[in-house]
């Protein structure tokens, strides 16, 4: 079997137009997202929006609530809110934090602001800017500071005590990464390549190098990301230089992102979720997805 290879300038070109796409996506209000019903049946998830690991449980956040594998890794609801939770992550405490939409027919503003969770995801509070921010993207930096880009205001914001926001520098992105050893340089994935800030993200470099859709950080030499056509890549230092590590298994396009450490990863792709504990040389399914109908990963 012959294997085409499309030239590279055609190949960056098909995945600034995908990443561009997405950004697309994730810019359109919510209420074309959300005025019907369910999309597609009961089991099928439309779209995963992160990934989170807390004392060894998956837990996969979705256009339609939190899910967890449950009997041979068919999705199972955690608690009963069926929100559509955009912005996703599990803090060092195994406190979750969220943003997103509320489930259609729920009532309240169409906008999450900032949720948080103390006991797994079963019930949530509001902990700041309901009815006015989603939150597309979110990661705590070390010592607590949490950061999350604004998708209604296209601009990443940070907090201290989950209350109080700093507005920083305004950029179209899909996406951000906090260092685990600086909580002062960010990476956000734009459609010209990686954002580099050095200044808590009140600045970015233009975007540059290789075109990612999601990055995520799970030690000071394990930064890694994943394009728009689903190939693994890896950076040692910071995100100036990347290696190809290998394509990402399952259908479609990627979704998400989760790194927990040096080896261990995890990633969501158009039938499933996906471990990998040797740095994404290969991969098991820990959840599988019937993709419903929809615009894809945000």
């Amino acid at each position: 079997m012959t294997t085409l290879r499309l030239p590279r300038a055609v190949a960056a070109s098909a995945a600034v137009l995908a990443l561009a796409l997405s950004l697309t996506a994730c810019s359109q209000s919510p209420d074309s997202d959300h005025s019907g019903g369910s999309k597609g049946p009961a089991s099928a998830l439309t779209h995963i929006h992160g990934l989170g690991l807390h004392e060894e449980t998956l837990y996969v956040a979705t256009h339609e609530g939190i899910y967890s594998p449950g009997a041979g890794g068919a999705p199972v609801l955690v608690g009963e809110r069926r929100d559509d939770f955009m912005g996703f992550t599990v803090a060092a405490d195994g406190t979750f934090l969220a943003s997103g939409h509320p489930a259609p027919g729920g009532g309240g503003p169409s906008n999450l602001g900032l949720v948080a969770s103390g006991d797994a995801g079963r019930t949530w509070k509001e902990r700041s800017l309901g009815g006015e921010v989603d939150f597309h993207a979110l990661d705590v930096a070390p010592g607590g500071p949490v950061y999350g880009y604004d998708s209604t205001g296209g601009r990443l914001r940070v907090t201290r005590d989950q209350v109080a926001w700093e507005d920083r520098a305004a950029l179209r992105a899909l996406d951000i990464a906090v260092s685990p050893a600086d909580p002062e340089v960010v990476l956000a994935t734009t459609e010209s390549g990686v954002a580099r800030s050095a200044d808590g993200g009140r600045t970015f470099s233009a975007g540059a190098g290789e075109v990612l859709a999601y990055v995520s950080w799970g030690a000071g030499d394990a930064l890694f990301g994943v394009s728009p056509g689903g190939v693994l890549f890896r950076s040692g230092d910071g995100g100036r230089a990347w290696s190809r590590v290998g394509p990402v298994p399952g259908g479609g396009a990627p979704q998400a992102l989760t790194v927990v450490d040096a080896r261990r990863l995890l990633v969501a792709s158009g039938d499933g979720v996906y471990e990998s504990r040797d740095a994404g040389r290969s991969f098991v399914r820990r959840m599988e997805v019937t993709s419903g109908s929809g615009e894809g990963g945000h």
